[in-house]
Formats: C-alpha cells, sequence, structure tokens
C-alpha cells in the first residue's frame, strides 16, 4: 500500500514555511525530517507516525486512534502511530506535525 499522498500534501502546506524541514522517502511512507531527524511521517499502513516527548507519548496513547509504534515486536519510545481517523480535521493535524518538529529540533543535528 502506498503512503496517503492527500495527507503528505496537507502535512507540505502547513509546513511551506518551515525552511529547516525536508522530505524523504523511508520504508514505503513519506517523512519530514529536521536536522536529519525524522518529526512525522506519512505512513503506508496508513495514518501517520508521529515523534513525541516520551512522557508525553505515556499519555497520548491513551487517547482513541493513538498507539505505540511498534517495530520488529518492540514499542519505540517516543513514537506513536496516530490512525487517519484522528488527523481529519486541520488544527489536528497541525498538533501532531507541530508537536514532531519541535522534538526532532531539540535532538543534536545528525551528521
Amino acid at each position: 500500500m502506498a503512503y496517503d499522498e492527500g495527507l503528505a500534501q496537507r502535512i507540505r502546506e502547513l509546513i511551506v514555511d518551515e525552511l529547516d524541514v525536508t522530505e524523504k522517502r523511508m520504508f514505503g511512507g513519506l517523512a519530514f525530517l529536521v536536522n536529519g531527524h525524522m518529526s512525522v511521517a506519512v505512513s503506508s499502513k496508513g495514518g501517520l507516525m508521529a515523534r513525541a516527548d516520551p512522557e508525553d507519548a505515556e499519555r497520548l496513547v491513551l487517547d482513541d486512534g493513538v498507539e505505540p509504534f511498534v517495530m520488529r515486536g518492540k514499542a519505540l519510545r517516543g513514537w506513536l502511530r496516530v490512525d487517519g481517523s484522528r488527523l481529519t480535521e486541520d488544527d489536528e493535524l497541525r498538533g501532531w506535525v507541530d508537536r514532531g518538529l519541535d522534538v526532532a529540533r531539540g535532538l543534536p543535528p545528525k551528521e
């Protein structure tokens, strides 16, 4: 399954003025990176992969449509999978994108 190009375009529109954000195709989806760090990604499995402060992530997974992101059977700390049903409103999508950008910007640049 290919990633949702409509969701990718909505994210592009939200970050149009964010000069430090780049796009990269990864894992069958489309990632938005800051200084080499993924902030959010449109998943090939639907919805969004979103970076969050690990302490916030514990609270955020209590919401419907939000769960820990699991890779190879292990939940990745500070990463969430957000169901597409949680992304229909631009304000909600903006919240996830802004959260991911903030966390990625707080990390040291990758070389």
